[in-house]
């Protein structure tokens, strides 16, 4: 058996345990997932008849063993799809997979497709020649787009372990006329096709890569529910909104913006919301920044150009004090030692940042005149 090239391991060689890429946890295959009740004795007459099986690109799907077949994870088997029959492999059994289908909400009736059987040498060899296959009609058929000049981006190829299908997986910002694409894709590979369009963030989790954090991207490793981004969340988390920063491979907003929301959230309860500048007797005082999780906002003059810290507790009382018309000395509070030496302690830090970045000024040195010969 080859190495998984469903993550990346891939070119006939075995990477990580050299287990051929089929550990009890799901070897190195993408989306996997660990089995915590592998351990746990369950008797044989009551396990859960489901599994959960997966195929190229993450793709998971639960299937019934209707034989009672000895299965362990990482088993390649045959299972029953529309029109054919597709080879996956083993990726959770047992009650876990009870707790999967609740989750991802799908009955346990009638339309739960049975396991035929467990794939032998033979199954294998088939299945490796199909996947042969997808680089060069991958390939093929984006020369086709091109000189059929269809606004679309064809993404991978994956095909039917029995060799009866394939499945074209595209993006496209409008929807696409692809009738006369079919006809010539069926005339050239001699098989059916079906198309099917993706969005741009399950584009980039079948295709992988690497982040701006270093590690892989989160939706072709283990994100599987895409929940919506917009720009309020990074304002609540004060990041400026640029576009480059804030945006993945898939050209979207990144996913992790959702991660640390909701702590932002509850720090943010304690923040005052500002409607205009605090008025002391000194000036107006402007909001330049917020500290959220130190609670400090930062204001400053209008004719100054220094910023002033002050605490969520002493911004809140200046509010009341001018929605009563009454206007304050200055921006601080008698807040004692502690206090001052907190501010002092951040204006020094602030500092410090400062002069590490700051640019240093180059000294242009005087070119030497050149020697004639």
């Amino acid at each position: 058996m080859s190495g998984c090239k469903s993550c990346g391991s891939g070119e006939n060689k075995v990477a990580g345990c050299q287990n051929n890429g089929g550990c009890l946890s799901g070897g190195c295959n993408k989306l996997n997932v660990f089995d915590w009740l592998s351990n746990m004795g369950m008797p044989q007459s009551e396990t859960f008849d489901i599994v959960e099986v997966r195929f190229k690109g993450g793709k998971k799907e639960f299937f019934r063993n209707h034989d009672r077949l000895d299965l362990v994870t990482g088993d390649a088997v045959i299972v029953d799809v529309p029109n054919g029959h597709h080879l996956g492999h083993i990726s959770l059994q047992g009650e876990l997979v009870r707790l999967q289908m609740n989750k991802m909400k799908v009955k346990n009736d009638q339309n739960v497709r049975k396991i035929y059987r467990l794939a032998n040498a033979r199954d294998l060899e088939k299945y490796q020649e199909t996947q042969r296959r997808e680089n060069p009609t991958l390939l093929r058929t984006r020369r086709i787009i091109k000189e059929m000049s269809l606004e679309m981006k064809l993404s991978d190829v994956e095909y039917q372990a029995d060799n009866s299908k394939a499945t074209f997986f595209y993006s496209a910002s409008e929807r696409v006329d692809f009738r006369e694409l079919i006809k010539v894709l069926a005339s050239e590979f001699k098989i059916r096709v079906e198309m099917r369009q993706i969005s741009l963030r399950q584009e980039a989790g079948r295709l992988g890569g690497i982040g701006s954090c270093g590690r892989e991207l989160c939706c072709s490793t283990w994100l599987t529910d895409f929940k919506s981004v917009t720009t309020a969340t990074a304002r609540y988390q004060n990041l400026s909104l640029n576009p480059s920063k804030l945006s993945g491979q898939c050209g979207r907003l990144k996913c992790c913006l959702n991660y640390e929301l909701d702590t932002y959230l509850d720090a943010l309860t304690d923040i005052p919301k500002l409607k205009g500048p605090l008025l002391t007797k000194k000036g107006a005082a402007k909001l330049q920044k917020t500290d959220i999780f130190r609670k400090i906002l930062w204001f400053g003059y209008e004719k100054e150009n220094s910023w002033h810290p002050v605490s969520s507790e002493r911004a809140k009382e200046i509010i009341a004090l001018n929605s009563r018309n009454i206007i304050p000395e200055t921006l601080e509070a008698n807040e004692g030692a502690n206090g001052k030496n907190q501010f002092a302690a951040i204006n020094k830090e602030l500092e410090r940042i400062d002069k590490k970045y700051k640019s240093k000024k180059r000294v242009k040195r005087r070119k030497k005149p050149r020697r004639n010969n």
